[in-house]
């Protein structure tokens, strides 16, 4: 029994890594092949804890809170389609190959491991380069490199429409490989980048080689001009070292935006990029700069090459000033811990999504990004952000109790989490009551 339980959470935590083979991770359908990224949950957060210990050990600073919250929440933003719809990547992937698929790999060869491993990872890259130099794809995956930090956090860090870009660069492969392996090496392309959003490796000796990592990886994420397009790589450096994109870390690195964000608002920081480009195809003149500021890169102006001119880049600030409008101490715990109920909300409604019907599962999906929202206008000091939290407990409540329906739980559980939310929610009417103001606690630095 205990060995049962221990292998495939063992085979989960290597996974992490890529360190599996082809024979355990080798499916012959697509529904056989685990959720590994669902799987790896806890690990992520397991991770995250031994990263902040190691940062005490080292003296370094601890992520921000406001910082931490904000990019789990576009981790989770990000996942959600899934709670309504089947993943149209895979949907797709799986009607090219029964349909035009010629070359038959054996999905229970090592070889075809192999090369779904590398094609995978190859094409990663060409997306990934991709959507750095074009202005429509940046839209998207601008959310990822929005973070100032780089810690365990800034990985969970995703895009909601990125899928629906890099999908078109992966569906070549529906030609020949079959989609089971196509999914698990899509999975551990995705886990294997988790582990290097860090600053506790410095390097891996030889294996920076060939390898992605952390100290690679932190290149990419730099608004340092030498960091600027640098470094692509998903899993293996080797790629970049190819096609002349590689770039060894140097300098301390800066992180974040060339133009850093402002704001915490988790919805607008999906889409903002893209009222941006609207506003750029409104001023330009003529067809060409038009379509040319949706396409070419983001620094483009009319005149300018495809990815406009490094010397335009903006100089990096020293002292770094990092955006860091905050709460006092009690109401970032108070955050943390009805942060962690929603991801919690989420995981067992995520579990039982077969069993709600499509409305319901609407009505979780309005629940949890209304929730998210409401977190972000309390970092962001918007004025009726207490409001909005106060009736977020009130729906809360409702939402715990209809969890009893579809989805069973213990009724003490219920009990504790109802007890919780009605608490929570005569907090903010007292508060008001005795004309406490939390935004006026701490102040707001840029």
């Amino acid at each position: 029994m205990t060995s049962r339980f221990v292998r495939p959470h063992l085979q989960n935590l290597r996974a992490m890594f890529y360190l599996v083979t082809p024979n355990e991770t080798s499916f012959e359908d697509i529904d056989d092949v685990p959720n590994y990224v669902d799987e790896a949950v806890p690990y992520f957060t397991i991770l995250i804890i031994l990263e902040c210990v190691i940062l005490k050990v080292q003296g370094k600073d601890l992520p921000r809170i406001n910082d931490g919250v904000n990019s789990m929440t576009h981790g989770l933003l990000s996942t959600m389609h899934a709670l309504i719809s089947r993943s149209i990547e895979l949907v797709t992937y799986i009607y090219i190959y029964e349909n035009f698929h010629f070359i038959n790999l054996p999905w229970n060869s090592p070889f075809t491991w192999v090369v779904g491993m590398l094609a995978t990872d190859c094409l990663y890259y060409w997306f990934h380069r991709f959507s750095h130099e074009s202005n429509i794809v940046w839209a998207s995956h601008q959310v990822h490199h929005s973070s100032e930090e780089y810690n365990l956090t800034t990985a969970l860090r995703q895009s909601l429409m990125q899928k629906y870009y890099s999908m078109f660069l992966y569906l070549p492969m529906a030609l020949c490989v079959p989609p089971s392996i196509f999914y698990v090496h899509q999975q551990f392309n995705l886990l294997y980048q988790f582990w290097i959003h860090t600053e506790v490796v410095s390097t891996l000796g030889p294996l920076e080689y060939i390898l992605n990592t952390p100290s690679h990886h932190r290149v990419h994420h730099g608004r340092n001009p030498y960091c600027i397009d640098k470094n692509y790589a998903g899993t293996l450096i080797i790629w970049d070292r190819m096609f002349n994109t590689f770039q060894a870390e140097g300098e301390k690195v800066v992180y974040g935006l060339v133009h850093p964000n402002t704001f915490w608002s988790p919805v607008y920081g999906q889409f903002y990029h893209y009222l941006y480009i609207f506003g750029l195809v409104r001023s330009h003149k003529g067809l060409a700069n038009k379509l040319s500021a949706v396409f070419k890169g983001p620094g483009w102006e009319p005149g300018k090459p495809w990815r406009g001119l490094y010397e335009d880049l903006p100089q990096v600030e020293q002292p770094v000033r990092k955006y860091n409008s905050n709460l006092p101490t009690w109401a970032n715990v108070y955050v943390l811990i009805h942060f962690t109920l929603v991801i919690a909300f989420y995981s067992v409604v995520a579990s039982y999504k077969k069993k709600l019907g499509y409305i319901t599962s609407v009505g979780f999906v309005t629940y949890f990004i209304f929730s998210v929202s409401v977190f972000g206008a309390m970092y962001d000091h918007r004025k009726f952000s207490t409001l909005m939290e106060f009736l977020r407990c009130i729906l809360s409540l409702y939402v715990c109790c209809s969890l009893t329906g579809p989805i069973v739980l213990e009724s003490s559980v219920v009990t504790v989490l109802s007890i919780l939310f009605m608490l929570s929610a005569t907090v903010w009417p007292i508060l008001s009551l005795v004309g406490y103001d939390i935004h006026n606690k701490v102040k707001k630095t840029v």
